[in-house]
């Protein structure tokens, strides 16, 4: 599955899993880019973009865990499921705090793993949403981040102006520029985003 919501990655060094395991999700609607390197995974991905990667926890080179960590150190928002045929409750626990999405032993049910999937790739696009806003939110000016603070609190733009000293119409403008520069278009869609400034 390539769309808008993200890519679906499996990397493994043993091919007849990685040729198993396409073919296995193919039949539930994903399409698998495989890598049976985690290295060449991390050079050729986007790792920026949403999307989830299956990782076999034990190969050579590159681990699983290695692979995770890595996505972590540069903030990817890249979900990781684990499948293994290794694992133990200590690996499981420590994927798990370390973020991961799900953990699985081989051989793996296809429609667990399909469930996972798509559990995945659904918390890639809030992350990747979320890190968007971010990158927006850091556009903003101080005096637009001042605004933004305090229209999402509830106050009116004459209550703002007050506040911060300045017309109505100054806060007017400021108050169109934070909605353009965050991509929203009405108040609902600004009030949705007043966590980013908690």
């Amino acid at each position: 599955m390539v769309d808008e919501c993200g890519s679906i990655y499996l990397v493994d060094d043993d091919l007849a899993v990685l040729d198993s395991l396409c073919f296995l999700m193919k039949s539930y609607g994903f399409e698998l880019r495989c890598f049976n390197c985690g290295a060449t995974f991390l050079e050729t991905v986007d790792l920026t973009a949403p999307g989830c990667v299956i990782l076999d926890s034990r190969m050579p080179g590159l681990s699983g865990e290695r692979i995770h960590q890595r996505l972590l150190e540069v903030g990817s928002p890249i979900a990781v499921i684990f499948l293994t045929g290794h694992g133990d409750v200590p690996m499981v626990r420590e994927a798990f705090l370390q973020g991961a999405h799900d953990f699985f032993q081989k051989p793996v049910k296809g429609q667990d793993l399909a469930r996972a999937l798509r559990e995945a790739i659904g918390v890639s696009q809030q992350r990747w949403e979320l890190q968007r806003l971010r990158c927006r939110l850091s556009g903003l000016t101080e005096r637009e981040l001042s605004v933004f603070r305090l229209v999402v609190k509830g106050l009116t733009n004459k209550q703002i102006a007050a506040e911060l000293f300045v017309t109505v119409r100054t806060i007017e403008v400021h108050r169109a520029r934070v909605m353009s520069k965050l991509g929203v278009e009405n108040m609902a869609e600004l009030m949705s985003l007043a966590h980013l400034v908690a």
